[in-house]
């Protein structure tokens, strides 16, 4: 196996990891938006009771 071969392999493993936690990231910064924004609601909806 060539080292130029290897460099590229590596490098593509690198970027997939990458990708990878960026997807995950945005999955998780979107969740707690969505947990934010509930729990707000329901903070707002007692509060007018």
């Amino acid at each position: 196996m060539s080292k130029k071969f290897f460099i590229i392999c590596i490098s593509i493993v690198g970027a997939l990891a990458v990708a990878a936690a960026a997807v995950a990231a945005f999955v998780i910064i979107k969740e707690k938006h969505k947990k934010d924004e509930a729990e707000l609601e329901h903070y707002l909806d007692s509060a007018i009771q």
